[in-house]
Order: C-alpha cells, then structure tokens, then sequence
C-alpha cells in the first residue's frame, strides 16, 4: 500500500518550487490533496488536486480555506505550512511594510493555518512545517526571513508539546535548495556566479538541494513510519552545516 493511501493532505503555498514537489510527492504516495496560493489555479498541477486562491496572512482567508477542507475530506490528516517569502534587506533597509509584508506570510500565516487545521486534524495528525537553516545559521542581508524562519522552529516544538500525542509537529530545515527564492539570494552578492561556486564548494554532499529532496522527508514525516518523530527541527542542507567554514 502507498505510505499516504487513506490520508488528505494540505499544502500551502504549492504553486511551484518545494510546495510543488511536496504536493506531487504526496499525490504518487496516495494522499488526497489540496494546495492553494495567492494567484490562480496553476494550468499544470494535476486535475485530482484541489485548489483554492489564499492569502494565508487574512485570517478570514484560512478560515474559508479550512471550511473548504472540511466540506472536501471531512477532516485532515496532514499539514504542511510551506508558503514563504524572502526580502533581500538588512534590518537598517527593512521598512515597516516590509515587516508586515514578510511576517505576515512566513510567522502569522504560520500561526493561523496551525491554529485553525489542528482542532480539524485526525488523531494521529502530522503537521509539517518549512522552516530553513537560517534560523540558526544567519543569511546576510535577510534579517527579517531569518527571525522569520526562528519563529517557525519555536512555534514547531510548541504545537508538539502541547498537542501530542493527537497531532505531531516537525519542521524540515532546508538548505541551499535550488529554487527562485535561492537565485534571489544568490542575486545580491557582489559576484552571483563566483557566490554560487563557493556555495556547492561548502557542501560535502557534493551538490545543491533539489525539491524534491525536501518533499521526500515531507512524506515520510507524514506517514505513519514517522510516528515516534514530533517535536524536531530536521536540518536537510547536503551537510553544509556539519562544516566548519574559515
């Protein structure tokens, strides 16, 4: 049987990138999924997959999204919180819209799908949160996305304490994965292509991520073969890491 078969799924923030490769990863494993984003439905994404337009920083946005999940399976089995969004800025550069802007999608649209999905979730509910090695191993001149990405891993073990053992809750800290959110900040070094050459340098695994590296561990995390894992922060960068860089 597919590790997922019988499970429903939602995905924020699947239109393309780590969400994408997460909703495909769970569709082949057997889950029945919905995803949503800001824009319209993408021609591509598979016709078994439910969308719905979200802004997942409106509270009255992920209310109707979770009256949709409801209405469609019943109740839900797995949570991922992918939706995320990076601002190139130091703190000094980072205006108050941009605060609002930038924390409103990757902290309080954390919060508000977390808090409006788990009184829905079935018992043995995985919720799976995308956080980055930002928080703990600060990018330059992404002061907000790094506090942002902190918020995650503390809100992460949060929910795993005080809703275990109904609901589990893990975060998958991704490395260096090859998406347009890593051209973006790659994009504001002095010199992007020597940047991206000392970046793969500094990995041990040889190579940059892939998405599909990340929705792997998604999968697992949701299935029922990870179900002494809550509570963690599962650093997935090639090793970049586990290496002391001079």
């Amino acid at each position: 049987m597919k590790r997922l078969q019988n499970k429903t799924a939602l995905v924020t923030g699947g239109r393309q990138g780590i969400g994408r490769a997460i909703v495909d990863k769970f569709v082949i494993e057997g889950a029945r999924v919905m995803t949503c984003g800001r824009g319209e439905r993408p021609e591509d994404l598979p016709d078994e997959v439910l969308w719905q337009t979200t802004n997942i920083a409106d509270r009255s946005e992920i209310d109707n999204l979770v009256d949709t999940v409801v209405a469609e399976f019943g109740e839900l089995s797995v949570l991922v919180n992918n939706a995320g969004i990076q601002i190139e800025k130091t703190l000094v550069e980072t205006t108050d819209q941009d605060y609002e802007t930038l924390m409103g999608v990757n902290a309080r649209g954390v919060f508000l799908s977390c808090r409006a999905c788990i009184p829905i979730m079935a018992s043995g509910g995985s919720i799976i949160n995308i956080g980055s090695i930002s928080a703990s191993t600060a990018d330059p001149g992404l002061a907000l996305y790094n506090a942002s990405k902190a918020f995650v891993q503390g809100l992460t073990r949060s929910i795993a304490v005080d809703h275990g053992p109904d609901i589990r809750c893990n975060a998958i800290s991704p490395g260096w994965i090859m998406t347009g959110m890593a051209d973006a900040a790659f994009a504001v070094a002095k010199d992007p292509a020597a940047a991206k050459t000392d970046g793969l340098s500094r990995h041990p695994a040889g190579r940059f991520g892939e998405s599909a590296d990340i929705a792997n561990l998604a999968a697992w995390l949701a299935s029922d073969e990870a179900g002494f894992a809550t509570g963690q922060c599962y650093t997935l960068d090639g090793g970049l890491t586990a290496v002391r860089h001079r």
